[in-house]
């Protein structure tokens, strides 16, 4: 018993660090996959991830890539930011809980079957969207705040062209801090407004972790040396990124109706939605079924990495290192 209450802080503790050290990396993605799926028919400013990244340095320089990140002000400001405040906790939660819930359903000593695995995926998946859900809503506001003011400039740009009275030029509204939005939706909603898109967020984490859990541990497991030691690290990157990126690429329908659902901002002449099933409606009706899988090469190029650098942390074990557990990571 002793050991499994030690245990519990450094499994929490390797999933913060592999968190951070995951969406630190592959941040610029996240940020190009956010604003592919926020634009509609007629109003596309970007083509491609590429396309996306290029222009937001040119608009807004090397950390608009990170705008998101930004907790407290600008992306260079100090302060805390929200993927050091809520992605810690959140694949914290995710990994520790897949392996309680694991840990829990083989008691009987025999091996996890398929659908005991995708269980523990299932449990694990729930019990992150209290993080995930405010999390995404913060950093989605801050993601697109950019091809948002790109439009509105385009459109005044489009309206001079055309002939119209040019009006004073209004100055440039001030980007939005996570302080900021997370006090003007908990005076206005309460804490309901930092969980808009919850049943989204639970119908994209929840398939994820039932897809993602089995097939890393099925994957990891062929990689394990016939004398029953632990995969090499490769291994566990490798079965990570593949499985994460299957994960991403199948559940990215969901994604997208949850990053549409939770922009409090639209651009110009974009769709509104009252909830999950007319999003989804309105994206097939006027998108098609395409529009579905809009951003699924950016989100599985954001994940395979995410979840192989996570895996790699948490079975090196770092925390336990770090706790004076292990002697350090068995590479």
């Amino acid at each position: 018993m002793a050991e499994q209450q030690i245990s519990l802080p450094a499994k929490l503790l390797n999933g913060g660090i592999a968190g951070l050290i995951g969406v630190t990396c592959v941040f610029p993605i996240d940020l190009a996959k956010t604003r592919l799926q926020n634009q509609q028919n007629g109003q596309r400013l970007y083509s491609s991830m590429s396309d996306c990244l290029i222009k937001t340095i040119r608009s807004e320089g090397y950390f608009g890539m990170y705008r998101g990140e930004a907790g407290v002000g600008a992306a260079t400001e100090a302060g805390a930011a929200v993927n050091l405040t809520l992605v810690t906790p959140e694949k914290a939660i995710k990994l520790a809980a897949n392996d309680f819930f694991r840990y829990q359903l083989s008691k009987d000593g025999q091996k996890l079957t398929l659908f005991k695995e995708m269980l523990a995926g299932c449990g694990a998946g729930t019990c992150q969207v209290i993080v995930t859900t405010p999390m995404e809503m913060l950093k989605i506001q801050l993601q697109d705040a950019g091809r948002i003011a790109a439009q509105k400039k385009i459109q005044a740009q489009l309206s001079a062209q055309g002939g119209a009275q040019p009006a004073m030029e209004a100055p440039a509204a001030p980007r939005p801090t996570a302080t900021q939005l997370t006090r003007d939706l908990l005076r206005s909603q309460g804490i309901a407004g930092l969980y808009k898109g919850l049943g989204a967020t639970l119908l994209r984490d929840v398939p994820f972790s039932i897809v993602y859990f089995p097939l890393f541990a099925n994957l990891n497991q062929l990689g394990r040396p016939a004398s029953g030691e632990k995969s090499p690290f490769y291994v566990s990157f490798l079965a990570g990124c593949v499985a994460g990126s299957a994960a991403a690429v199948a559940v990215n329908p969901c994604d997208v109706v949850k990053t549409r659902l939770q922009s409090l901002q639209r651009g110009v002449n974009e769709d509104t939605y009252t909830g999950f099933l007319d999003c989804a409606r309105k994206i097939l009706r006027h998108e098609g079924p395409a529009a579905f899988l809009k951003g699924a090469y950016c989100r599985a190029l954001v994940i395979a990495p995410l979840f192989g650098i996570a895996q790699v942390v948490y079975f090196l074990g770092i925390a336990e290192s770090l706790l004076g557990l292990l002697p350090g990571p068995q590479l």
